[in-house]
């Protein structure tokens, strides 16, 4: 009887299934970091609108404020049968006015008031306003005012700022009856006419008296 060899059986080995190890500790760092860039944006974003929306309540404040001085700056003649009240506006005109009609003046208002008459005028916007470089404080019947004026050069500052205050109390005074404790004159810049020489001062001044002396109104 013949033996018949029997094939080998193959063996299977289990194998235990080894887990693959992750890199998930640097994405978390990674997202970590994301949120906390994204929280710190928020926090400046949120600062920044704080910020802006307490400018804009301190300037409407500011704004109001301003409003409220000018229509209580106002100045009041008693009369018979009631009282008279005169706006600072009426009293800043008539001040620039008298000012503007000064020799040597050249023109009123600091830097920023004359760029933006100029460019006013430039736009067809309306005229310059006869009361710009002028401010008012009105109390009762006083009246104290500033006057910021260009002064053309050649002529004496001295002179010329007398005159302005010496116009402005005499025009104040007699066209409103108001009593002018003050006129304040800043010289805020010298004009020099493009055409011409700087040296020819004499001439551009021409007529010009250095003296000063009561002013008639209108005169």
């Amino acid at each position: 009887m013949t033996e018949v060899a029997s094939e080998p059986t193959a063996t299977v080995r289990a194998t235990a299934a080894v887990p693959v190890p992750t890199d998930s500790a640097p994405a978390d760092a990674a997202e970590k970091s994301t949120v906390d860039d994204v929280r710190e944006r928020a926090a400046e974003v949120a600062d920044r609108a704080a910020d802006a929306a307490e400018r804009a309540v301190g300037a409407t404040k500011e704004a109001a404020a301003n409003v409220v001085s000018r229509i209580r700056n106002n100045a009041t003649v008693p009369a018979e049968r009631g009282q008279t009240t005169i706006a600072n506006e009426v009293v800043e005109k008539i001040a620039g006015i008298a000012a503007r009609e000064v020799p040597g003046v050249h023109d009123l208002g600091g830097d920023v008031a004359r760029v933006l008459s100029s460019l006013k005028e430039k736009l067809r916007l309306g005229e310059e306003s006869a009361a710009q470089g002028v401010s008012v404080k009105l109390e009762g019947k006083t009246a104290e005012i500033v006057v910021v004026i260009v002064i053309e050069f050649g002529f004496q500052v001295f002179s010329v700022t007398e005159k302005v205050r010496e116009k402005v109390i005499s025009s104040v005074e007699n066209l409103l009856g108001l009593e002018v404790v003050a006129v304040d004159v800043t010289v805020d810049d010298v004009h020099v006419p493009e055409e011409g020489a700087v040296n020819a001062d004499a001439e551009r001044a021409k007529g010009y008296v250095a003296e000063t002396k009561a002013i008639v109104v209108g005169g």
